[in-house]
């Protein structure tokens, strides 16, 4: 079946890779990076950005394996990025409160201030695309694009 035009959801669809492509971390990593001299590699902004983003449940713990599943990278290399962003001293390995044989991954205060100089970028970003909207329509656009997020990650 080839939609046309016209139809909602390959409209959506087009404009979701346009975004994906848009919006990559890569990209908003390396502008965050460059426009605040943030001593950090890409790869290590991405894990702390998926340890600040914190579990997905109740009673979940941030782990090398769930940074590893968020950035869709083997549990090996999930293992290695992890490392890096714990020997730059951004992330930091702490005993599980749940079973201390267990190790689960918090930020930094240094983790924090990347995350912080990272999110300014990505809202400068986001605010530039949205310059021309109404409050009204950027309050509808962020309850439809949450309700989208929330049944997709079903």
């Amino acid at each position: 079946m080839n939609p046309g035009p016209d139809d909602p959801l390959a409209a959506v669809e087009r404009g979701m890779v346009r975004l994906r492509r848009g919006m990559a971390r890569r990209r908003l990593g390396k502008a965050a990076i460059r426009e605040h001299n943030l001593p950090v590699d890409v790869q290590v902004l991405h894990v702390v950005d998926v340890v600040d983003e914190g579990p997905d449940r109740p009673g979940q713990e941030m782990n090398v394996g769930l940074v590893a599943e968020r950035l869709g990278v083997a549990p090996s290399r999930g293992s290695r990025i992890v490392a890096e962003a714990v020997k730059a001293g951004y992330v930091r390995r702490v005993a599980s409160q749940r079973d201390g044989r267990r190790i689960r991954l918090e930020l930094t205060d240094a983790g924090r201030e990347v995350v912080e100089a990272a999110r300014r970028t990505r809202h400068t970003y986001i605010a530039q695309a949205m310059k021309d909207w109404t409050d009204e329509e950027r309050r509808q656009f962020a309850a439809l694009l949450t309700r989208f997020v929330e049944g997709h990650q079903g």
